[in-house]
């Protein structure tokens, strides 16, 4: 088993060179065994408590995975519910929902189809990363010396679709709004769940790239900007209100408005964020740093309190539930939410900007231009050798800044301020920059490249 397919928030690699069945018979067991250690202080007697969930995308190699998955987890003597071909947020569901100690989907989420890989769930649907679990995982996994045990653990086939429709409408509200949206499932998962869970709702859904073969159109990331041609067109060829397109496991989306313009994630988390202090207010909204210092005004302006947070679902995760508060967003395009288990969803994302629309009764180009008020870079990376060195030298250049360390380094200023953070799996710094005018942006950009090198262009 290749060690580097462990990352830092799950499990990926290319199928069959880097994750095969004997993989993951090998991390099904050291799941298992893992997660079950966990239970120490908890009712081992309840129901469902000893066992797991397992879920799989629609890759061609997926069941033949999530198969041996659940072999090694038996091998253990835990039982496992089968929820079948899933998004990753119906895991979370169903984590809950069942009462078990957790979860694993099979998926490698927007990688290409020659990839796939385990996303691990604990009880309550907490992530397990390398700093709460993965690390432990691995080092069971890459120890066991084969696939030969027989526990006695058993596997119950379990459809959840109507419990999981019944969960994610239960946050749409009564409206006689007549909406038109299209939707890009990057022939990932959303082209299963979409239909299943809207399609008895007075929505007209233009589908784009609905269908499973084992091949993606486009790339199933909506974060490169080419990939949401397809929705963009669609949305202004049908007069639709808006469009989005999702990630290969459904669980990230990107937002065009009705023009075909792309609404960036943090403007979306700005926009969400009012709508829910006009129905919870005083509540705290979590943020990542490299959103747009426009989210923060926006909760200020409507009564939150704004907690801004490392990148990543982790740490997003963690800071909902630990602030209790009632909606977070994230640059990635994962929005999570206090009553979805403090957990990510791109459904019931996709059902809170039908509530905006509908309520608002104005096109979502109106709704976001006033949130377009800076000019921002968007993430560039960097190759650097010595990253922490280059941040340090970044800090010292700008220092007369105010400087924080939440995440890599961040310098604000009155009208401009960057982030500049180190990746976990490739010799990249990440940059984002904001400024009050394109001028501006660009000749800080200016500076700070002298100092970074060229950018690397993908």
């Amino acid at each position: 088993m290749d060690p580097a397919i462990f990352k830092a928030y799950d499990i990926r690699g290319i199928y069959p060179d880097q994750i095969d069945e004997e993989g993951a018979w090998k991390i099904g067991s050291a799941t298992a065994q893992f997660l079950r250690s966990l239970l120490t202080g908890y009712d081992r007697g309840q129901a469902n408590m000893q066992s797991l969930c397992v879920g799989r995308d629609m890759r061609t190699h997926s069941p033949a995975v999530a198969k041996a998955l659940i072999k090694g987890m038996n091998a253990t003597g835990a039982n496992v519910f089968d929820i079948g071909m899933i998004d990753t947020p119906q895991m979370y569901f169903a984590i809950n929902h069942l009462g078990t100690c957790g979860g694993v989907q099979v998926t490698a989420s927007h990688n290409p189809a020659t990839y796939n890989g385990f996303k691990v769930s604990g009880l309550q649907a907490k992530p397990v990363g390398a700093d709460t679990g993965l690390k432990d995982i691995q080092h069971i996994a890459m120890a066991l010396p084969h696939t030969k045990g027989r526990g006695n653990g058993s596997v119950e086939k379990r459809d959840l679709t109507a419990e999981y429709k019944n969960h994610v409408l239960k946050f749409l509200k009564p409206t006689k709004a007549k909406l038109k949206i299209a939707i890009d499932a990057s022939n990932g998962m959303a082209g299963k769940v979409v239909p299943a869970v809207f399609a008895d709702l007075p929505v007209k859904i233009i589908p784009i790239n609905f269908e499973h073969d084992g091949t993606f159109k486009h790339e199933p990331n909506p974060l490169v900007d080419e990939n949401l041609a397809e929705v963009k067109e669609a949305v202004v060829e049908n007069g639709c209100q808006f469009g989005f397109c999702f990630d290969g496991d459904a669980d990230r989306l990107m937002m065009v408005d009705e023009k075909g313009q792309t609404v960036t994630c943090d403007l979306m988390t700005a926009l969400i964020a009012a709508y829910f202090l006009e129905n919870n207010p005083k509540s705290t909204i979590v943020y990542d740093l490299r959103s747009s210092r426009v989210v923060a005004e926006e909760i200020i302006k409507y009564g939150g309190t704004p907690r801004r947070e490392r990148v990543g679902h982790a740490y997003m995760k963690k800071a909902l539930r630990d602030s209790r508060a009632v909606f977070g967003g994230e640059l990635s395009g994962h929005f999570y939410y206090r009553d979805n288990f403090y957990a990510d969803s791109g459904l019931i994302t996709l059902v809170h900007i039908l509530n905006i629309v509908a309520q608002a009764k104005k096109p979502v180009s109106e709704l976001i231009e006033p949130l377009r008020r800076y000019s921002a870079s968007g993430e560039i990376n960097f190759e650097v050798e010595d990253k922490q060195a280059k941040m340090e030298e970044l800090a010292r250049r700008f220092a007369e800044g105010k400087i924080d360390y939440l995440d890599g380094v961040t310098v604000g200023f009155k009208d401009w301020w960057f982030n500049c953070r180190p990746s976990n799996t490739e010799p990249f710094l990440r940059l984002n920059i904001e400024a009050k005018t394109p001028d501006l942006l660009r000749e800080k950009l200016g500076e700070i490249e002298a100092q970074l090198g060229q950018p690397v262009l993908h």
